[in-house]
C-alpha cells in the first residue's frame, strides 16, 4: 500500500501502473482499511457508541468500548472540583512516567536505553511533604522577599541610618505591617549596638530571627482537637470559610474523630448548599434548616445533635455580614449563649477566616471582629496566590491572635497547621542551603 510515496521510477509508465495498482488495492480493502458508509469510525476522526452519541477520544486498538461508560451510568457525579483535576493531573504525570521508564528500562535492570543522545528519565518525582506543600504554596511572596533582601544587603556596606530606612521599606512592603516593622527595626539597633557589628550582611540571620519571634503558638493550641469542641468559624463572605470548614471536617475524620457540621450562615444565598456538598464530599452529617432561618435555632438544633450522638467536633458556619456591626455582635452573642448553656461540657473554640491575599485588609477584619467577639485563633487561606504572605506576621504580632491554620493550595492537606519555624524557613528558603530537615530542626545537634 501507498507505493506512489516511495522514490520514483526511472520509467514513467512502470511508475503509473504502480500508482494505479496501489489505489486499486485501497478501494478493494486489500491493502488498508476503507473509511466508507459502513465503517465504524467517522470521517473527522471521532468515535462513536452504540447509543450514536459521538466522544472525541477515539478509541485504540484491542479496548472494550463497554469500559467506555458514562459518568451517570457509573453511579457518579458528572463534576471535578479544581482538588480532584489536581489529583487526575498528578497522577497522569505519573502514569506517564512510569511508562517512559518501562519502555526505556524494559527487563527492569536498572539500566536505562539510550533514545539517541537523550538520556531517559529513571526517577519518579517524590510527592511533597507538609514542609514542600508549605514552600511551594509560598513561592510568590518568598520570590518577593528574597529579591528584596537581595537588593537590600547586596547594596549597602556598612550599617547606617539609609540601611535602616531601606530596611523599613522593605519589611512594610512585604506586609509585615508599620508596628511590627518598627518593633524589628528596633530590636535590630539594639542587636547591632550590643554586637558591635559593623557590614549589613551580617544583619541578614539576625532579622530573619527577629521575624521569627514575632509569631507564636502555644503547645496547648491544639489541645482542642483531642477533647469534644464545638467550633465557631466566623469571617466575613469570600475569605473560605465554607471551605476551611470542608477541609478541617475532612482532616478531623481521616483520623478516625466523630465530626458534623452545622449550616449556621443562613443569610447568604447557596451557603447552606455549599456546605451540604462539602458534608457528602467530607462523609460527615449536617444540620440545617431553610434559608433564613434563624442561626441561632440551627445551632441549638446542631447542638442537641452533637450532644446526644457523642460527637467529637462540631463546625459551626456563621454569617459574614449582617445588615449592621450590631446585629453581627448580637447574632454571635446569641450564639455563644446557646452553645455554653446547651453543650457546657464541650470546649468552644472561636476561629476567624481571613483571605491573605487582602494583606493589611485582612488585618483590618480580625480588628473589627474582635471587638464583636472573642477570637482563639486565626484561619489565613489563599496565601498560594499572592506576595502579602508577611501578612500572617503582622497579624500575631499586632494582635495578639496565634494563626492556627494556613491554607496553602487547592487540596485538602494544603490547609496546614502553622508552625512559626517552617513558616520562616519556607519564606527564606531560597536564602538558606540547609536541607529541608535542617531547616526545621535547627538547634538540632550532631552526636
Amino acid at each position: 500500500m501507498f507505493h506512489f510515496f516511495k522514490k520514483k521510477n526511472k520509467d514513467p509508465e512502470s511508475t503509473e501502473e504502480q500508482n494505479e495498482q496501489a489505489m486499486q488495492e485501497t478501494a478493494d480493502g486489500s491493502g488498508g482499511q476503507a473509511f466508507g458508509e459502513d465503517a465504524d469510525i467517522p470521517k473527522d476522526g471521532q468515535a462513536s457508541g452504540e447509543d450514536g452519541e459521538v466522544r472525541s477520544d477515539s478509541l485504540q486498538e484491542g479496548t472494550d468500548e463497554d469500559s467506555f461508560q458514562k459518568p451517570e451510568e457509573a453511579g457518579e457525579e458528572n463534576t471535578l472540583e479544581a482538588g480532584d483535576i489536581a489529583d487526575t493531573l498528578e497522577a497522569v504525570d505519573d502514569e506517564h512516567e512510569e511508562n517512559e521508564n518501562a519502555a526505556a528500562d524494559p527487563d527492569g535492570t536498572g539500566e536505562m536505553k539510550e533514545s539517541g543522545d537523550i538520556p531517559q528519565k529513571t526517577a519518579k518525582k517524590p510527592k511533597k511533604g507538609l514542609f514542600g506543600r508549605l514552600v511551594a504554596g509560598l513561592t510568590k511572596t518568598r520570590a518577593s522577599i528574597s529579591q528584596s533582601f537581595d537588593q537590600l544587603f547586596k547594596g549597602f556596606k556598612t550599617i547606617d541610618d539609609d540601611f535602616y530606612e531601606e530596611l523599613e521599606e522593605t519589611l512594610i512592603m512585604a506586609d509585615l505591617g508599620l508596628d511590627t516593622t518598627e518593633r524589628i527595626i528596633e530590636e535590630l539597633k539594639g542587636l547591632v549596638k550590643k554586637n558591635h557589628i559593623k557590614e549589613a550582611e551580617a544583619c541578614r540571620e539576625l532579622v530573619i530571627q527577629l521575624i521569627r519571634e514575632q509569631m507564636f503558638v502555644e503547645d496547648s493550641a491544639y489541645d482542642f482537637e483531642n477533647q469534644q469542641t464545638v467550633m465557631l468559624i466566623i469571617g466575613v463572605n469570600g475569605v473560605g470559610k465554607t471551605t476551611s470548614i470542608g477541609k478541617l471536617a475532612a482532616q478531623y475524620k481521616g483520623r478516625g474523630k466523630q465530626v458534623m457540621m452545622c449550616a449556621a450562615d443562613t443569610f447568604r444565598a447557596a451557603a447552606i448548599d455549599q456546605l451540604k456538598t462539602w458534608a457528602q464530599r467530607a462523609d460527615v452529617p449536617i444540620i440545617a434548616q431553610n434559608e433564613g432561618s434563624d442561626p441561632a435555632a440551627v445551632t441549638f438544633d446542631a447542638v442537641k445533635a452533637a450532644a446526644a450522638r457523642n460527637i467529637d467536633i462540631l463546625l459551626v458556619d456563621t454569617a459574614g455580614r449582617l445588615h449592621n456591626k450590631k446585629n453581627l455582635m448580637d447574632e454571635l452573642a446569641k450564639m455563644r449563649r446557646i452553645i455554653e448553656k446547651e453543650y457546657s461540657s464541650a470546649h468552644l473554640e472561636t476561629l476567624i477566616v481571613l483571605d491573605g491575599s487582602t494583606g493589611q485588609n485582612a488585618l483590618e477584619q480580625a480588628r473589627q471582629f474582635s471587638t464583636v467577639t472573642h477570637i482563639d485563633g486565626i484561619i489565613l487561606t489563599k496565601l498560594d496566590g499572592t506576595a502579602k504572605g508577611g501578612i500572617a506576621i503582622a497579624i500575631q504580632s499586632e494582635l495578639n491572635v496565634p494563626v492556627k491554620y494556613i491554607g496553602v493550595g487547592e487540596q485538602i492537606n494544603d490547609l496546614q497547621k502553622f508552625d512559626p519555624d517552617a513558616y520562616v524557613a519556607a519564606l527564606f528558603a531560597d536564602m538558606d542551603t540547609r536541607e529541608d530537615i535542617e531547616i526545621l530542626i535547627p538547634h538540632q545537634e550532631e552526636k
